[in-house]
Protein backbone atom coordinates (compact mmCIF):
# COMPACT_ATOMS: atom_id res chain seq x y z
CA UNK A 1 0.00 0.00 0.00
CA UNK A 2 2.83 2.49 0.58
CA UNK A 3 4.01 1.69 -2.65
CA UNK A 4 0.69 2.83 -4.39
CA UNK A 5 0.54 5.93 -2.21
CA UNK A 6 4.31 6.71 -3.61
CA UNK A 7 3.14 6.02 -6.86
CA UNK A 8 -0.20 8.33 -6.81
CA UNK A 9 1.27 11.42 -5.00
CA UNK A 10 4.12 10.95 -7.17
CA UNK A 11 3.24 12.63 -10.63
CA UNK A 12 1.54 15.42 -8.39
CA UNK A 13 4.57 16.18 -5.94
CA UNK A 14 6.27 16.67 -9.63
CA UNK A 15 3.77 18.92 -10.85
CA UNK A 16 4.19 21.56 -7.71
CA UNK A 17 8.18 21.15 -7.81
CA UNK A 18 8.06 22.23 -11.69
CA UNK A 19 5.20 25.17 -10.47
CA UNK A 20 7.20 26.31 -8.08
CA UNK A 21 10.10 26.05 -10.18
CA UNK A 22 8.73 28.61 -13.02
CA UNK A 23 7.36 31.00 -10.44
CA UNK A 24 10.69 31.40 -8.76
CA UNK A 25 12.31 32.03 -12.19
CA UNK A 26 9.09 34.63 -12.69
CA UNK A 27 10.10 36.34 -9.45
CA UNK A 28 13.96 36.25 -10.54
CA UNK A 29 13.07 38.36 -13.60
CA UNK A 30 10.74 40.16 -11.70
CA UNK A 31 12.79 41.33 -9.40
CA UNK A 32 15.75 42.02 -12.08
CA UNK A 33 13.00 44.27 -13.52
CA UNK A 34 12.61 46.29 -10.61
CA UNK A 35 16.21 46.46 -9.35
CA UNK A 36 17.36 48.84 -12.46
CA UNK A 37 14.91 51.36 -11.94
CA UNK A 38 15.65 51.74 -8.51
CA UNK A 39 19.35 51.73 -9.01
CA UNK A 40 18.84 54.71 -11.25
CA UNK A 41 16.66 56.11 -8.37
CA UNK A 42 19.56 55.64 -6.15
CA UNK A 43 21.94 57.30 -8.64
CA UNK A 44 19.97 60.00 -9.33
CA UNK A 45 19.28 60.71 -5.54
CA UNK A 46 22.86 60.44 -5.09
CA UNK A 47 23.35 63.49 -7.51
CA UNK A 48 20.56 65.34 -5.49
CA UNK A 49 17.34 64.90 -7.38
CA UNK A 50 14.58 63.76 -4.23
CA UNK A 51 13.37 60.81 -4.08
CA UNK A 52 10.44 59.53 -6.07
CA UNK A 53 8.20 56.16 -6.16
CA UNK A 54 8.09 52.93 -3.60
CA UNK A 55 11.87 55.22 -1.91
CA UNK A 56 9.66 58.46 -1.02
CA UNK A 57 10.47 59.31 2.37
CA UNK A 58 7.40 59.80 4.95
CA UNK A 59 5.73 63.35 5.25
CA UNK A 60 7.38 65.44 7.52
CA UNK A 61 4.29 66.41 9.25
CA UNK A 62 1.99 63.12 8.44
CA UNK A 63 -0.29 63.98 11.85
CA UNK A 64 -1.75 67.20 11.28
CA UNK A 65 -2.18 66.38 7.60
CA UNK A 66 -4.64 63.34 9.17
CA UNK A 67 -6.64 65.63 11.26
CA UNK A 68 -9.56 67.66 10.08
CA UNK A 69 -9.45 70.25 12.31
CA UNK A 70 -5.98 71.52 11.27
CA UNK A 71 -6.24 70.33 7.66
CA UNK A 72 -5.10 72.99 5.73
CA UNK A 73 -3.20 74.72 8.71
CA UNK A 74 0.26 75.91 7.87
CA UNK A 75 3.34 73.98 9.96
CA UNK A 76 5.17 76.27 12.00
CA UNK A 77 8.19 73.58 12.09
CA UNK A 78 9.64 75.62 8.71
CA UNK A 79 9.87 78.58 10.59
CA UNK A 80 11.30 78.03 13.08
CA UNK A 81 13.72 75.70 11.30
CA UNK A 82 14.62 78.98 9.40
CA UNK A 83 15.30 81.62 11.90
CA UNK A 84 18.95 81.85 13.23
CA UNK A 85 19.96 80.72 16.27
CA UNK A 86 19.77 83.84 19.07
CA UNK A 87 17.22 85.36 16.93
CA UNK A 88 13.90 86.41 17.36
CA UNK A 89 11.14 84.39 15.20
CA UNK A 90 7.56 86.48 15.54
CA UNK A 91 4.94 84.57 13.59
CA UNK A 92 2.45 85.93 11.70
CA UNK A 93 -0.48 86.12 13.35
CA UNK A 94 -3.08 82.89 12.74
CA UNK A 95 -2.80 79.23 14.07
CA UNK A 96 -0.16 77.08 12.45
CA UNK A 97 -0.21 72.82 12.93
CA UNK A 98 2.22 71.24 15.05
CA UNK A 99 4.46 69.36 16.26
CA UNK A 100 7.01 71.88 16.88
CA UNK A 101 10.65 70.75 17.88
CA UNK A 102 13.06 73.47 19.37
CA UNK A 103 16.65 72.75 19.35
CA UNK A 104 18.34 75.87 19.34
CA UNK A 105 18.08 79.26 21.63
CA UNK A 106 15.52 81.42 19.57
CA UNK A 107 13.41 83.81 21.30
CA UNK A 108 9.39 82.87 19.91
CA UNK A 109 7.15 85.66 20.81
CA UNK A 110 3.68 85.32 19.19
CA UNK A 111 2.52 88.38 21.19
CA UNK A 112 -1.18 86.52 22.17
CA UNK A 113 -2.05 85.95 18.52
CA UNK A 114 -0.62 82.58 17.28
CA UNK A 115 -1.69 79.32 17.67
CA UNK A 116 0.12 76.17 17.60
CA UNK A 117 -2.20 72.76 17.62
CA UNK A 118 -1.62 69.32 17.46
CA UNK A 119 -5.15 67.69 15.97
CA UNK A 120 -4.82 66.04 19.33
CA UNK A 121 -1.82 63.92 18.62
CA UNK A 122 1.21 63.31 20.57
CA UNK A 123 2.67 66.12 21.92
CA UNK A 124 2.60 70.20 20.69
CA UNK A 125 5.69 71.58 21.40
CA UNK A 126 9.41 70.08 22.45
CA UNK A 127 11.64 72.53 24.05
CA UNK A 128 14.93 70.54 23.69
CA UNK A 129 17.43 73.65 24.30
CA UNK A 130 19.15 75.52 26.55
CA UNK A 131 18.55 79.41 26.94
CA UNK A 132 15.03 79.69 24.55
CA UNK A 133 11.85 81.86 25.08
CA UNK A 134 8.73 81.33 24.60
CA UNK A 135 6.14 83.69 24.94
CA UNK A 136 2.47 84.48 24.00
CA UNK A 137 1.56 81.12 22.46
CA UNK A 138 -1.54 79.45 22.54
CA UNK A 139 -0.22 75.52 22.30
CA UNK A 140 -3.60 73.05 22.22
CA UNK A 141 -4.76 69.72 21.30
CA UNK A 142 -1.88 67.34 22.15
CA UNK A 143 -2.68 63.61 22.26
CA UNK A 144 -4.30 61.51 25.67
CA UNK A 145 -1.68 58.95 25.83
CA UNK A 146 -0.36 58.57 28.87
CA UNK A 147 2.24 56.28 28.10
CA UNK A 148 4.08 58.56 25.58
CA UNK A 149 3.35 61.71 27.97
CA UNK A 150 1.65 63.61 25.37
CA UNK A 151 2.02 67.42 26.64
CA UNK A 152 1.45 70.95 25.28
CA UNK A 153 4.84 71.59 26.23
CA UNK A 154 7.45 69.35 26.76
CA UNK A 155 10.37 71.04 28.13
CA UNK A 156 14.25 69.34 28.35
CA UNK A 157 16.57 72.27 28.65
CA UNK A 158 18.04 75.05 31.03
CA UNK A 159 17.99 78.12 31.86
CA UNK A 160 14.48 78.64 29.40
CA UNK A 161 12.11 81.48 29.83
CA UNK A 162 8.37 80.16 29.38
CA UNK A 163 6.02 83.17 29.61
CA UNK A 164 2.40 84.12 29.09
CA UNK A 165 1.42 81.11 27.29
CA UNK A 166 -2.19 79.59 27.05
CA UNK A 167 -1.87 76.05 27.11
CA UNK A 168 -5.64 73.79 26.64
CA UNK A 169 -7.12 70.94 25.37
CA UNK A 170 -3.95 68.94 26.55
CA UNK A 171 -3.37 65.90 29.13
CA UNK A 172 -0.25 66.92 30.20
CA UNK A 173 0.11 71.03 30.55
CA UNK A 174 3.80 72.19 30.99
CA UNK A 175 6.61 68.93 31.80
CA UNK A 176 9.50 69.80 32.87
CA UNK A 177 12.38 66.66 32.74
CA UNK A 178 16.06 66.97 33.87
CA UNK A 179 15.33 70.46 33.39
CA UNK A 180 16.86 73.71 35.88
CA UNK A 181 17.46 76.99 36.04
CA UNK A 182 13.93 78.14 34.22
CA UNK A 183 11.24 80.19 34.87
CA UNK A 184 7.72 79.71 33.77
CA UNK A 185 5.95 83.04 34.78
CA UNK A 186 1.65 84.06 33.68
CA UNK A 187 0.80 81.18 31.84
CA UNK A 188 -2.54 79.56 31.97
CA UNK A 189 -3.14 76.13 32.09
CA UNK A 190 -6.20 74.23 31.55
CA UNK A 191 -6.18 70.16 30.84
CA UNK A 192 -8.78 68.29 28.68
CA UNK A 193 -12.03 67.68 29.45
CA UNK A 194 -11.42 63.89 31.19
CA UNK A 195 -12.29 62.39 34.90
CA UNK A 196 -10.05 64.10 37.09
CA UNK A 197 -8.60 60.77 37.71
CA UNK A 198 -6.72 60.56 34.16
CA UNK A 199 -6.21 63.68 33.61
CA UNK A 200 -2.37 64.64 32.44
CA UNK A 201 -0.69 66.90 35.29
CA UNK A 202 -0.94 70.53 34.71
CA UNK A 203 2.54 71.10 35.84
CA UNK A 204 5.44 68.35 36.33
CA UNK A 205 8.94 68.82 37.12
CA UNK A 206 10.95 65.13 37.27
CA UNK A 207 14.70 65.47 38.54
CA UNK A 208 14.30 69.60 37.64
CA UNK A 209 15.78 71.91 39.99
CA UNK A 210 15.71 75.29 40.91
CA UNK A 211 12.95 76.41 38.70
CA UNK A 212 11.26 79.42 39.15
CA UNK A 213 7.19 78.95 38.69
CA UNK A 214 5.57 82.52 39.43
CA UNK A 215 2.07 83.73 38.83
CA UNK A 216 0.50 80.48 36.74
CA UNK A 217 -2.79 79.82 37.00
CA UNK A 218 -3.56 76.11 36.79
CA UNK A 219 -7.35 75.15 36.79
CA UNK A 220 -8.98 71.63 36.27
CA UNK A 221 -5.82 69.93 35.87
CA UNK A 222 -5.44 66.59 37.76
CA UNK A 223 -2.02 67.78 39.56
CA UNK A 224 1.34 70.18 40.27
CA UNK A 225 3.76 67.53 41.07
CA UNK A 226 7.52 67.61 41.98
CA UNK A 227 9.63 64.06 41.97
CA UNK A 228 13.08 64.29 43.13
CA UNK A 229 13.46 68.05 42.32
CA UNK A 230 14.64 70.43 44.82
CA UNK A 231 14.83 74.14 45.51
CA UNK A 232 12.43 75.18 43.27
CA UNK A 233 10.17 77.81 43.87
CA UNK A 234 6.22 78.49 43.44
CA UNK A 235 5.27 81.84 43.80
CA UNK A 236 1.80 83.99 43.60
CA UNK A 237 0.43 81.40 41.66
CA UNK A 238 -3.58 80.02 41.33
CA UNK A 239 -4.73 76.29 41.50
CA UNK A 240 -8.36 75.41 41.45
CA UNK A 241 -10.22 72.23 40.78
CA UNK A 242 -8.21 69.65 40.55
CA UNK A 243 -6.78 67.32 42.56
CA UNK A 244 -3.62 68.27 44.43
CA UNK A 245 -2.40 71.97 44.11
CA UNK A 246 1.38 70.47 44.77
CA UNK A 247 2.34 66.91 45.53
CA UNK A 248 6.12 66.99 46.46
CA UNK A 249 7.66 63.35 46.31
CA UNK A 250 11.57 62.93 47.37
CA UNK A 251 11.68 66.23 46.84
CA UNK A 252 13.61 68.68 49.32
CA UNK A 253 14.09 72.57 50.10
CA UNK A 254 11.42 73.92 47.83
CA UNK A 255 9.77 77.25 48.56
CA UNK A 256 5.69 77.79 48.56
CA UNK A 257 4.76 81.39 48.98
CA UNK A 258 1.94 83.79 48.24
CA UNK A 259 -0.35 81.23 46.30
CA UNK A 260 -3.98 80.49 46.14
CA UNK A 261 -5.40 77.33 45.77
CA UNK A 262 -9.05 76.44 46.18
CA UNK A 263 -11.54 73.93 45.66
CA UNK A 264 -8.82 71.34 45.02
CA UNK A 265 -9.05 67.87 47.20
CA UNK A 266 -5.78 68.28 48.56
CA UNK A 267 -3.74 71.57 49.13
CA UNK A 268 0.03 70.72 49.23
CA UNK A 269 1.31 67.49 50.12
CA UNK A 270 5.05 66.62 51.55
CA UNK A 271 5.97 63.44 50.75
CA UNK A 272 9.10 61.47 51.61
CA UNK A 273 10.59 65.41 51.81
CA UNK A 274 13.49 66.79 53.99
CA UNK A 275 13.27 70.80 54.11
CA UNK A 276 10.46 72.93 52.57
CA UNK A 277 8.85 76.01 53.71
CA UNK A 278 5.17 76.91 53.19
CA UNK A 279 4.29 80.93 53.65
CA UNK A 280 1.42 82.91 53.35
CA UNK A 281 -0.24 80.78 50.74
CA UNK A 282 -4.33 80.61 50.88
CA UNK A 283 -5.62 77.37 50.90
CA UNK A 284 -9.57 76.57 50.99
CA UNK A 285 -12.42 74.41 50.44
CA UNK A 286 -10.21 71.19 49.73
CA UNK A 287 -13.18 69.01 50.78
CA UNK A 288 -14.48 65.38 50.39
CA UNK A 289 -13.27 62.34 51.64
CA UNK A 290 -9.42 63.18 51.12
CA UNK A 291 -9.67 67.07 51.61
CA UNK A 292 -6.76 68.16 52.57
CA UNK A 293 -5.49 71.96 52.78
CA UNK A 294 -2.16 70.84 54.22
CA UNK A 295 -0.24 66.84 54.68
CA UNK A 296 2.80 65.33 55.66
CA UNK A 297 3.88 61.68 54.86
CA UNK A 298 7.32 61.13 56.48
CA UNK A 299 8.18 64.82 55.90
CA UNK A 300 10.35 66.57 58.36
CA UNK A 301 12.30 69.81 58.99
CA UNK A 302 9.40 71.88 57.39
CA UNK A 303 8.44 75.34 57.89
CA UNK A 304 4.30 75.97 57.80
CA UNK A 305 4.37 79.92 58.45
CA UNK A 306 1.52 83.00 57.88
CA UNK A 307 -1.11 80.88 55.92
CA UNK A 308 -4.76 80.68 56.12
CA UNK A 309 -6.38 77.56 55.84
CA UNK A 310 -10.54 77.99 55.75
CA UNK A 311 -13.23 75.66 55.03
CA UNK A 312 -11.38 72.78 54.46
CA UNK A 313 -12.14 68.83 55.92
CA UNK A 314 -9.05 69.30 57.41
CA UNK A 315 -6.35 71.59 58.05
CA UNK A 316 -2.84 69.76 58.33
CA UNK A 317 -2.90 66.38 58.24
CA UNK A 318 0.44 64.52 59.85
CA UNK A 319 1.21 60.94 59.69
CA UNK A 320 5.07 59.92 61.00
CA UNK A 321 5.74 63.26 60.71
CA UNK A 322 8.19 64.50 61.31
CA UNK A 323 9.84 61.56 60.33
CA UNK A 324 13.79 61.84 60.62
CA UNK A 325 14.80 61.58 64.28
CA UNK A 326 15.35 65.10 65.88
CA UNK A 327 13.61 67.10 63.09
CA UNK A 328 10.98 69.23 63.77
CA UNK A 329 8.15 71.38 61.89
CA UNK A 330 7.22 74.31 62.80
CA UNK A 331 3.41 75.10 62.38
CA UNK A 332 3.20 79.15 63.39
CA UNK A 333 1.02 82.08 62.77
CA UNK A 334 -1.26 80.58 60.66
CA UNK A 335 -4.91 80.91 60.33
CA UNK A 336 -7.37 77.82 60.68
CA UNK A 337 -11.01 78.81 60.61
CA UNK A 338 -14.39 76.59 59.62
CA UNK A 339 -12.03 73.23 59.45
CA UNK A 340 -14.16 70.31 59.89
CA UNK A 341 -10.41 69.03 61.30
CA UNK A 342 -8.03 71.74 61.88
CA UNK A 343 -5.20 69.70 62.81
CA UNK A 344 -4.91 65.96 62.60
CA UNK A 345 -2.03 63.59 63.67
CA UNK A 346 -1.64 60.19 62.84
CA UNK A 347 0.99 57.73 63.96
CA UNK A 348 2.23 60.58 65.83
CA UNK A 349 6.07 60.59 66.89
CA UNK A 350 6.40 64.11 68.21
CA UNK A 351 8.08 66.79 67.24
CA UNK A 352 5.64 69.29 65.97
CA UNK A 353 6.28 72.93 66.85
CA UNK A 354 2.71 74.88 66.97
CA UNK A 355 3.16 78.14 67.91
CA UNK A 356 0.76 81.73 67.62
CA UNK A 357 -1.89 79.96 65.60
CA UNK A 358 -5.15 81.64 65.46
CA UNK A 359 -8.03 78.18 65.73
CA UNK A 360 -11.76 79.75 65.12
CA UNK A 361 -14.92 78.23 64.54
CA UNK A 362 -13.47 74.61 63.49
CA UNK A 363 -15.97 71.84 64.11
CA UNK A 364 -12.53 69.86 65.85
CA UNK A 365 -9.15 71.71 66.62
CA UNK A 366 -6.84 69.31 67.16
CA UNK A 367 -7.17 65.32 66.82
CA UNK A 368 -4.26 63.10 68.27
CA UNK A 369 -4.64 59.33 67.31
CA UNK A 370 -2.97 57.06 70.47
CA UNK A 371 -3.51 57.48 73.87
CA UNK A 372 -0.73 59.28 75.91
CA UNK A 373 0.78 61.15 73.03
CA UNK A 374 0.25 64.91 74.37
CA UNK A 375 3.07 65.63 75.46
CA UNK A 376 4.75 64.70 72.29
CA UNK A 377 4.22 67.78 70.85
CA UNK A 378 4.60 71.65 71.66
CA UNK A 379 2.06 74.22 71.95
CA UNK A 380 1.85 77.18 72.92
CA UNK A 381 1.11 81.18 72.20
CA UNK A 382 -2.11 80.20 70.25
CA UNK A 383 -5.48 81.69 69.94
CA UNK A 384 -8.60 78.92 70.79
CA UNK A 385 -11.85 80.35 70.37
CA UNK A 386 -13.05 78.16 72.68
CA UNK A 387 -10.85 79.06 75.49
CA UNK A 388 -12.96 79.30 79.14
CA UNK A 389 -10.57 81.60 80.73
CA UNK A 390 -9.16 85.19 82.13
CA UNK A 391 -6.37 87.42 81.49
CA UNK A 392 -6.52 88.93 84.76
CA UNK A 393 -3.31 90.53 84.90
CA UNK A 394 -3.88 91.91 81.09
CA UNK A 395 -1.10 90.54 79.72
CA UNK A 396 -2.67 89.19 76.52
CA UNK A 397 -2.57 85.41 77.69
CA UNK A 398 -4.69 83.10 79.69
CA UNK A 399 -4.39 82.87 83.18
CA UNK A 400 -4.88 79.22 83.09
CA UNK A 401 -3.78 76.49 79.70
CA UNK A 402 -6.02 75.47 77.59
CA UNK A 403 -6.54 72.07 77.59
CA UNK A 404 -8.30 69.87 75.26
CA UNK A 405 -9.55 66.21 75.82
CA UNK A 406 -11.44 63.91 73.66
CA UNK A 407 -14.54 62.70 75.63
CA UNK A 408 -16.96 60.90 72.95
CA UNK A 409 -14.14 61.36 69.70
CA UNK A 410 -12.83 58.46 70.97
CA UNK A 411 -14.97 56.40 69.24
CA UNK A 412 -14.81 58.34 65.81
CA UNK A 413 -11.52 59.17 66.30
CA UNK A 414 -10.00 55.29 66.77
CA UNK A 415 -12.75 53.80 64.35
CA UNK A 416 -12.57 56.05 61.30
CA UNK A 417 -16.06 54.54 59.62
CA UNK A 418 -17.83 56.15 62.36
CA UNK A 419 -16.35 59.73 61.37
CA UNK A 420 -19.82 59.38 59.25
CA UNK A 421 -21.33 59.89 62.78
CA UNK A 422 -19.37 62.58 63.75
CA UNK A 423 -21.74 65.79 63.93
CA UNK A 424 -24.99 63.57 64.54
CA UNK A 425 -27.27 64.38 67.56
CA UNK A 426 -26.78 61.12 69.27
CA UNK A 427 -22.67 61.59 69.10
CA UNK A 428 -23.62 65.26 70.42
CA UNK A 429 -25.93 64.06 73.10
CA UNK A 430 -22.76 61.33 74.33
CA UNK A 431 -20.25 64.04 74.00
CA UNK A 432 -22.35 66.27 76.02
CA UNK A 433 -23.11 63.72 78.74
CA UNK A 434 -19.46 62.20 79.19
CA UNK A 435 -17.99 65.81 79.55
CA UNK A 436 -21.25 66.48 81.95
CA UNK A 437 -20.55 63.96 83.85
CA UNK A 438 -17.89 61.36 82.30
CA UNK A 439 -18.04 57.80 82.66
CA UNK A 440 -14.24 57.31 81.05
CA UNK A 441 -11.34 58.67 81.61
CA UNK A 442 -10.71 61.77 78.84
CA UNK A 443 -7.77 61.68 76.84
CA UNK A 444 -5.75 64.68 77.14
CA UNK A 445 -5.24 66.00 73.30
CA UNK A 446 -3.25 68.73 73.93
CA UNK A 447 -2.29 71.04 76.67
CA UNK A 448 -1.19 74.86 75.37
CA UNK A 449 0.95 76.79 79.19
CA UNK A 450 -0.50 80.53 77.63
CA UNK A 451 -2.79 80.69 75.18
CA UNK A 452 -3.41 83.93 73.48
CA UNK A 453 -6.35 85.83 75.16
CA UNK A 454 -7.22 88.00 72.50
CA UNK A 455 -8.18 87.35 69.13
CA UNK A 456 -4.88 88.24 67.24
CA UNK A 457 -5.51 90.84 63.67
CA UNK A 458 -5.75 88.50 60.46
CA UNK A 459 -4.48 89.67 56.61
CA UNK A 460 -5.81 87.29 53.94
CA UNK A 461 -2.27 86.04 52.34
CA UNK A 462 -2.99 85.57 48.87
Amino acid sequence: MLRMRRFAFGPLGLALLLGSSLLAARNSETLDETRAPLAATERAHEAGAPRVGVDRPKPTFPLYQRDKRIHGLKPLQPLVDAAPAGSVLKPPPGSYAGPVVLAKPLTIDGGGQVTIDAGDKGTVFSLQADGAVLRGLHLTGSGDSHDTDDACLDVRGHRNHIEQLVIDNCLFGIDLKQSNDNILRGNRVRSKPLAIGVRGDGLRLWYSHRNLIEVNTIVESRDMVAWYSHHNVYRGNVGERSRYSIHFMFAHHNLVEDNRFVDNAVGVYFMYTEGGTLRRNLISHATGATGMAVGFKEASNTVVEDNEFVYNAIGIGSDLSPFQPDSKIWIRRNRFAYNGIAVQLTSELGGNVVSDNLFEGNLTHVVQAGRGKAGLNEWRGNYWDDFAGFDRDADGRGDTPYEAYAYADRIWIEQPPARFFKTAPVMELLDFLERLAPFTSPELTLKDDAPRFAKPSTRSPA
